[in-house]
């Protein structure tokens, strides 16, 4: 495939590296796709994680997110959803008048009750990563070169769709198909690097390493 740089489908940064166009606006982003975005994550707390930030990101840009992160972290105990569950009124308030983070009462309060559904799923025996992972795509249904004017248009998918619905049925809130496809995307239920992006084939070998990799 012809390389095509600066704005269109890869970016050359000053390394001489191919990355996906998106990623090399700032040093945050660059480092952000290297060594996360696409990279498969199991871990419960992690994947909470990812759900919160992507329901705070929603309206704005993930580069805002990403900045906040760290402020994020302290303000919700590091995305302990046990310890969110219990958090009452007077933490909201806290919350709201913390300058750090996204100040946004709705997405606080949906927070935390997603860690109570968190909480409540896990105690029950479960795992949020069999939840989530389990609408990971079949390898066959998906295209083996991304293109940009293919990322552009798909925003979501079937299987986006279906997880939305079911963490809705469970109560969760702030998961609609669109925050659920950006989470596959970078929790690497997807691997929706460009072709010649150099992590691509990296972030490949993770995912098929990983254990329950469906293939077909």
């Amino acid at each position: 495939m012809e390389e095509r740089v600066k704005g269109d489908v890869l970016d050359r940064g000053d390394d001489g590296v191919l990355r996906c166009w998106w990623s090399g606006s700032t040093d945050l982003y660059r480092s952000y796709h290297d060594d996360e975005w696409g990279r498969p994550v199991t871990d419960d707390q992690a994947l909470f994680e990812k759900l919160c930030l992507e329901g705070f990101q929603a309206g704005l840009s993930w580069l805002t997110i990403l900045r906040k992160r760290d402020n994020f972290r302290a303000a919700f105990d590091e995305f302990d959803f046990h310890r969110i569950a219990e958090y009452d009124d007077v933490q909201v308030e806290r919350l709201v008048a913390d300058a750090g983070i996204v100040r946004h009462r709705g997405k606080i309060e949906s927070t935390i009750n997603n860690a109570k559904r968190a909480r409540d799923w896990v105690g029950s025996g479960d795992s949020l990563r069999d939840l989530i992972w389990k609408y990971q795509p079949v390898a066959s249904s998906r295209p083996s070169d991304v293109s940009r004017d293919w990322l552009s248009s798909f925003t979501t998918s079937a299987e986006s769709t279906a997880l939305s619905k079911e963490l809705k049925r469970l109560g969760w809130t702030f998961v609609g198909p669109t925050t659920m496809y950006a989470l596959m995307q970078a929790m690497g239920l997807v691997n929706d690097h460009q072709s010649q992006c150099h992590v691509r084939r990296d972030v490949e070998r993770a995912r098929k390493q990983r254990p329950g990799q469906r293939s077909g």
